[in-house]
């Protein structure tokens, strides 16, 4: 049986959450611990709140550390003190309902780190109108074959039809080897249709570096050294790392918000919960303006029109 270490207790948004074993090491690679997380999310404190808030967010936890089994909880913890905040979601391929993780302030990320939560995966929706979603998500998903030249190269082709639509685009890594676009959208539209105008999106990067992208459905039939616009990250209940979230690897990477031009020299594997806080606190959170700058997808709607009319279907989740 592994030692335990005394809990420690620290006071957070005016709570006072208890960190139980915090000593336990969660990344065997580095030796790093689950204090070692508490300080890292309290070091993108801003960042990681105005990522996750008011959003349903599932919780990616590791009771053991990486060594591990990782569990994926829809459902808030038993046990959660009466200030955690959630919000009911519900499954009805499965008839099921199930009252969801809605962080509104740093005490509810850290209680939740506290339950061994190491990666956040939040909805593009918000607990307002969960059935709507804010949040146009482009998702430059690599295949096993593919470069980070080309996933470069394809962000730039992104940005280019981004700013010919008028949308404002806040890219981060994806704590893995791909890349994420956030675009803030009005809640107006079905996750049917943000996924339909996310594919039309996708299908028109693709109409432009064809060589460099696929939107191919199955991944059995896409070839292994392009790209793939994951537009279906853009469906119900289908969610992605959140920016300032550390993912689940020994490197204990971050999906960090950069710049469209350290998009030509970022490194992604640089990106970790060791590096990320000296930049946070450098650049502060570089998606601090993304709720003002909000687009409608109209536009878009009229390309997936457009492409459905010329018999392009789209594929089925």
């Amino acid at each position: 049986m592994a030692a335990t270490s005394p809990a420690i207790e620290l006071e957070v948004s005016g709570r006072t959450v208890r960190v139980s074993n915090p000593d336990r090491v969660y990344f065997p690679a580095s030796g790093a611990t689950k204090r070692d997380l508490v300080e890292y999310y309290l070091s993108v404190g801003d960042g990681i709140v105005r990522a996750l808030r008011e959003r349903p967010c599932m919780m990616h936890r590791f009771p053991d550390g990486l060594a591990g089994e990782k569990v994926h909880q829809k459902r808030l913890p038993k046990g959660a003190p009466d200030w955690m905040e959630t919000v009911r979601v519900t499954f009805p391929r499965y008839n099921r309902t199930a009252d969801e993780l809605c962080v509104t302030e740093l005490a509810h990320v850290i209680w939740a780190v506290q339950m061994s939560t190491v990666e956040f995966h939040p909805w593009n929706s918000r607990r307002a109108d969960v059935e709507s979603p804010d949040e146009w998500r482009i998702d430059l998903d690599p295949m096993p074959d593919c470069s980070f030249g080309r996933v470069r190269r394809v962000a730039a082709v992104a940005r280019e039809v981004l700013d010919e639509l008028g949308a404002v685009g806040w890219p981060k890594t994806s704590g893995g080897n791909g890349l994420h676009v956030y675009v803030r959208i009005a809640p107006e539209q079905s996750f049917a249709d943000v996924r339909r105008a996310a594919l039309a999106f996708a299908r028109e990067v693709e109409r432009r570096v064809p060589d460099d992208v696929t939107t191919t459905w199955w991944r059995k039939d896409r070839d292994p050294t392009k790209l793939f616009v994951d537009y279906n990250q853009n469906a119900r209940d289908h969610t992605i790392a959140s920016a300032y979230s550390v993912r689940g690897n020994q490197d204990a990477t971050v999906s960090t918000p950069i710049t469209w031009d350290e998009i030509a020299d970022v490194e992604p594997r640089d990106l970790t919960m060791y590096t990320v806080p000296s930049r946070f606190a450098d650049l502060g959170d570089l998606h601090a303006g993304i709720d003002d700058a909000v687009y409608s997808i109209a536009p878009l709607i009229e390309w997936a029109e457009r492409d459905e009319r010329a018999g392009l279907t789209e594929p089925e989740e």
